[in-house]
């Protein structure tokens, strides 16, 4: 979504960091630069102008002050940085628990921005964490909102609260009071109320989300907002404020192509935090919202603490243990371990959001956008074609080893043969780096020599016998 503003900042700065030292037009031109960026991708003028005066002033002041040899373009930069965290709410906020369980949560939101499937979302990230929420299906008039949120509930294996059947019968009111009876009775710590949106705001779905509120007394009410729809939400977000009231704001439709303005004012204008981001299609993608990591990827640093924490969760434990030893012993590294690294990417989601989120991916959006998806599904499928032997060694696939995986596989001799030479050099790599070494191709990147291991100096070579039975008697000596 903030493909097209990251590139923006992208180039802005590498033009600000070539200038050398730093004068105050410099400052003004960039400032400009910002705010056309911010303005095209959609944002409050009111946030844009604010954003941009205090960049300015801060930068201004700092020029002044500023000792020589100071990196003028980087303390400009961590300036914007400081401010976009700031927009973007601060600091990430969790959702208060109440002292007597269970935990009322309140989704409210317009028709089409994703509640249902964003209470299913919810819920299973609380579960995962071990608690017990509860499903309450109050959004009685939308047709088949109740048998979503049930089918929801079952793929997460979260019960749900749905007495009536909607489609326009029932009083959501009764059932969300009744639902978090049920949850007290049950012992359920967490309640999540799915309430009913319209195409627009109006008088009946403000007084119904207002009824809603009073029955069950919410410990938290959530904001669920598009981020496609631009503009319109934050006029939604501040007539919610004003007609109900919310704590929080969920920002759904991450993985779209808009502009994403709406991420960058909502919380500048409500004075509440976004607490939570829902990133694509699958009730998995969805995380707490931390504005410094938003804003470290609008800014082109990528996000790699989000990276590492679904990497951490994708790959086991044990798995990354015994690898970390194997390769602590000298051991090398095999199409078996190979085969655990490309399941545990497979849980990680999309490769393309995967990369997204490395340092300096604004510049490969189109290699990016151009990744193929289903080479991982083809790599899987031509390694477990193998037999064990010949994962743990594949110097023993001759060619009719090779046409026999192909076949198994469904793919073509020449891809077996390319993963074979592609994983022949990566193993030469990692033997490279373990012995200290610098693997050809990282040299001029920047990254600091390795201690070389200590190891016995080898006796010589001696040529080998062209008889094969005596080569084998020389090699067992």
């Amino acid at each position: 979504m903030f493909d097209s503003l990251s590139s923006r900042f992208s180039s802005t700065f590498s033009s600000l960091r070539s200038r050398g030292k730093i004068s105050k037009n410099d400052i003004d031109a960039t400032c400009a630069e910002i705010r056309q960026a911010l303005l095209e991708s959609d944002v409050a003028l009111e946030v844009v102008e604010s954003f941009v005066a205090e960049i300015a002033e801060k930068s201004t002041t700092a020029l002044a002050t500023m000792q020589s040899g100071t990196n003028q373009a980087n303390a400009i930069f961590e300036i914007v940085n400081a401010s976009l965290i700031e927009i973007l709410g601060g600091s990430a906020r969790r959702v208060r628990f109440a002292k007597n369980p269970p935990t009322v949560i309140m989704l409210a939101g317009l028709q089409g921005a994703g509640k249902t499937t964003l209470a299913g979302k919810l819920a299973k990230f609380y579960a995962d964490q071990g608690n017990t929420p509860l499903l309450v299906a109050s959004d009685l008039q939308r047709p088949n909102a109740v048998t979503q949120l049930q089918v929801v509930g079952q793929s997460i294996g979260v019960p749900v609260f749905a007495p009536e059947a909607g489609n326009g019968v029932g009083d959501p009111v009764k059932v969300a009071k009744a639902g978090v009876e049920f949850a007290k009775a049950k012992q359920y710590n967490m309640v999540i109320v799915d309430t009913a949106g319209r195409l627009g705001v109006d008088a009946d779905l403000m007084k119904q989300a207002g009824d809603i509120r009073d029955a069950v007394h919410p410990d938290e009410i959530l904001f669920v907002v598009d981020a496609m729809i631009g503009q319109d939400a934050v006029r939604t977000s501040q007539a919610f404020l004003d007609g109900v009231g919310f704590d929080g704001v969920v920002l759904t439709k991450l993985d779209g192509d808009a502009r994403g303005g709406a991420a960058l004012s909502i919380a500048s204008l409500t004075k509440r935090p976004i607490m939570f981001a829902s990133s694509g299609e699958k009730l998995s993608d969805f995380d707490i919202f931390y504005p410094e990591r938003m804003a470290s990827r609008i800014l082109g640093m990528g996000d790699v603490a989000t990276l590492a924490e679904q990497a951490k969760k994708a790959f086991d434990g044990d798995t990354s243990e015994k690898l970390e030893a194997k390769f602590a012993r000298g051991e090398d590294f095999t199409l078996e371990d190979f085969l655990d690294q490309l399941s545990a990417m497979s849980k990680m989601g999309s490769m393309s959001k995967l990369l997204g989120m490395l340092p300096g991916s604004a510049g490969m959006k189109k290699q990016i956008d151009n990744f193929d998806e289903g080479e991982i599904v083809r790599t899987k499928a031509i390694v477990e074609s193998m037999t064990p032997i010949e994962r743990r060694d594949p110097k023993v696939l001759n060619g009719s080893r090779r046409s026999r995986i192909a076949k198994g596989s469904g793919r073509a001799v020449s891809e077996v043969n390319n993963l074979v030479e592609r994983f022949s050099a990566a193993q030469k790599m990692m033997k490279q780096v373990r012995n200290g070494a610098m693997p050809a191709g990282m040299a001029g990147m920047g990254l600091p020599p390795m201690p070389a291991v200590k190891a016995s100096i080898a006796p010589k070579k001696k040529s080998k016998s062209g008889n094969p039975a005596k080569r084998a008697i020389e090699e067992a000596q």
